[in-house]
């Protein structure tokens, strides 16, 4: 499971298929038990975060302004630089202007970049196989047991 979100890692900082790799680990989770991708008590939740991903959603989006080729980046800059603001103020004012004048620059949303699976209680593999074989087990030695104390103590 390691190996395969490593693909989905590389996959993603390369600009590789993403969901070829995610639709693999995916697959991998589901058909087998103990495999949480998140570990430990402060693990990251959801465990998988596109950060290439994420950065090229917010790279298009923010391409919508045409950083300097579009009219409307200009109209926004020239709106915002007349009035009395400083760096971080000017950025949020050109995309209010943005926003306000037709150009779509909604939140990207969480499941475009954020994945977490959850894996089997119970799969068909040796894992799963070996945990029915030790719970019948268990339930022949109680029945054992109890039929042995019956036998002992009544016949």
């Amino acid at each position: 499971m390691i190996r395969l979100r490593t693909a989905v890692y590389t996959a993603d900082q390369n600009g590789g298929n993403v969901e070829g790799a995610l639709r693999t680990l995916r697959q991998y989770v589901y058909s087998h038990m103990n495999t949480s991708l998140a570990s430990g008590p402060n693990a990251v939740h959801p465990p998988i975060q596109l950060k290439y991903t994420y950065e090229r959603l917010q790279q298009a989006q923010e391409n919508v302004l045409g950083q300097g080729d579009s009219s409307l980046y200009q109209q926004a800059q020239q709106y915002c630089e007349g009035q009395t603001q400083i760096g971080s103020e000017v950025i949020a004012c050109i995309k209010d202007y943005a926003v306000s004048h037709g150009a779509n620059l909604a939140p990207i949303p969480d499941g475009s970049y954020k994945f977490d699976f959850t894996s089997a209680k119970w799969s068909p593999d040796l894992a799963g196989w070996s945990l029915v074989i030790t719970v019948l087990a268990g339930i022949a030695f109680v029945i054992g047991s109890i039929y042995h104390w019956w036998m002992k103590r009544y016949a």
